[in-house]
């Protein structure tokens, strides 16, 4: 059933180059809002100044709008390259709304819990002095916990007074109060189901810190009331920080949104995604000459699978199919085999003149190809014309994964002269005087055939496999040496695919070239 009031956003920190895991909790953000014919929110989450990089903002908006996730709120790239925000919830970027975080951080000190106690307070606390009260701990042979017990922090025993008193002489943070009693904070996951943390395990996080600046905690959850977002959806690294965020809802006397904690991407054995291991940003994948179409399609069935047979779905196929309660709690495995598989299988869908178009900008950043007017050179100079470029990536695109090999898979088609191996022109159960034999008759009969026997690949085929079986030869004999003659490999087209894009007259050419070779 549609509902026009389900938000959701998309809150990436401008730590870098946006992450596939990153990728997929865009995705599943808009699919989830697209389903339930919502709004998706893009949120720039950057009040860790410390981690900032220039530029970052700028690829995050490259990348979702190359992988065609379109927030319907938030920042964009305008025309002329810079970052602009529509929408009415705005500013849409964290370092713009300090003033407000700092206002309601403050109106926190005064405000109480049904015990009475402060929902929040001004910690002085160093940094050192914090870390000498964990160790003390640690000697105490206290159990493990995610972070100190709440009673620990010496500053929530100060009086009012005392805390005035330190605030005319040293900084402080404004931290969380979390209940110091039995108990705990419970809520639905709409993955995992009820998920529930004990209060001694949760600790008296920094809201606001020293130089004025909102914690992650903080900014979150207030711009998520103020964003009217009625659902999260993120990675379960955020699983354990959702207690503190229920208890500063409660603090602030919000609704809380309903939560879903995605599974983690893991790497073959099992680990964490990590760069250790291979590519881990989404601008990696662009780079390599993935289709964004493949990408989305393979990191939408990262973790969830509306069908047990079906490996492909069209973007409104998986907006339809969509159901956060399909979504697995384990971790799904970033398998590339099966990636570069999918790509493959989209890459053979486009046509031959589409295929050249995205392959081109691959073969000019390589240098594989050269720019001259309206057409190109090869690295030795050789002209090269689109519709021979055309001819060569249709032949190789049953056999290439990704765009960025297709400049090396048709390097062969472009030289004036190939550096032929001796050893490999004969068939491996045949011999050098064999094979030149057979180059000889085929290039004799070669060239009594017209430009147009080589217009068509089987037409050229019904012509000299007749010749072949006249002559008593065997087509392994024969058009092994041919194929490895015009490309130089042992693996490639047929040699009469082949001749179809090199023509006439640099078929004969390639010919004489490989018998001087045998001689």
């Amino acid at each position: 059933m549609a509902n026009h009031s389900v938000r959701v956003r998309f809150a990436p920190s401008p730590t870098g180059y946006l992450h596939v895991g990153g990728l997929r909790t865009a995705l599943y953000n808009e699919l989830f809002a697209r389903h339930h014919g919502g709004t998706l929110v893009l949120r720039i989450e950057d009040t860790d100044r410390t981690r900032y990089v220039e530029g970052a903002v700028e690829n995050i908006l490259r990348t979702l709008e190359w992988a065609g996730v379109k927030p319907d709120e938030g920042p964009y790239l305008a025309a002329d390259g810079t970052v602009r925000e529509r929408g009415e919830y705005g500013p849409y970027v964290q370092s713009a709304r300090l003033e407000k975080y700092r206002r309601l951080a403050t109106e926190l000190l005064d405000k109480t819990d049904e015990g009475g106690q402060t929902v929040a307070y001004r910690c002085f606390c160093s940094t050192e002095e914090i870390e000498e009260l964990k160790k003390e701990r640690e000697m105490a042979g206290a159990p493990p916990l995610p972070g100190l017990v709440p009673h620990l922090y010496n500053c929530r025993l100060l009086t009012d007074d005392e805390r005035d008193g330190l605030s005319a002489k040293k900084t402080f943070v404004i931290r969380l109060r979390v209940p110091d009693r039995q108990g705990w904070v419970e809520f639905d996951d709409r993955i995992r189901g009820r998920v529930r943390f004990d209060y001694s395990a949760i600790d008296d996080q920094v809201l606001l810190k020293s130089d004025g600046f909102p914690t992650y905690h903080l900014a979150n959850v207030i711009d998520d009331h103020e964003m009217a977002i009625t659902n999260v959806i993120r990675g379960e690294e955020w699983l354990p920080s959702t207690p503190k965020h229920l208890l500063l809802y409660q603090a602030f006397g919000c609704q809380p949104p309903e939560f879903a904690h995605l599974p983690l991407l893991l790497n073959p054995d099992r680990t964490k995604l990590s760069k250790r291991q291979g590519d881990v940003a989404a601008e990696d994948y662009r780079r390599h000459g993935y289709l964004p179409t493949a990408l989305i399609n393979f990191i939408a069935l990262l973790g969830w699978n509306p069908s047990g047979s079906q490996e492909k779905y069209s973007k409104d196929e998986l907006i339809k199919e969509f159901r956060l309660e399909k979504v697995n709690k384990a971790g799904a495995v970033f398998d590339r085999t099966k990636l570069d598989w999918l790509n493959g299988e989209y890459l053979k869908e486009m046509t031959a003149e589409d295929l050249t178009a995205k392959a081109l900008p691959f073969c000019l950043q390589t240098g594989a190809l050269v720019r001259l007017g309206d057409g190109f050179t090869s690295p030795d100079g050789s002209a090269v014309d689109l519709e021979t470029l055309t001819k060569a990536v249709s032949l190789e695109k049953a056999r290439i994964k990704t765009l960025s090999e297709i400049p090396d898979s048709v390097a062969y088609f472009w030289p004036a002269h190939l550096a032929l191996d001796p050893n490999v022109i004969p068939w491996k159960k045949s011999t050098p005087e064999v094979a030149k034999a057979r180059l000889y008759g085929l290039r004799d009969y070669m060239t009594t055939l017209d430009d147009a026997e080589f217009s068509d690949p089987k037409r050229l085929e019904g012509k000299v496999i007749p010749y072949v079986a006249e002559k008593g030869w065997t087509n392994a004999d024969s058009l092994w040496p041919l194929r490895v003659a015009l490309t130089g490999r042992e693996k490639s087209p047929s040699p009469f695919e082949v001749a179809w894009v090199l023509g006439k007259t640099r078929t004969l050419a390639r010919l004489e070239d490989a018998i001087a070779a045998l001689r």
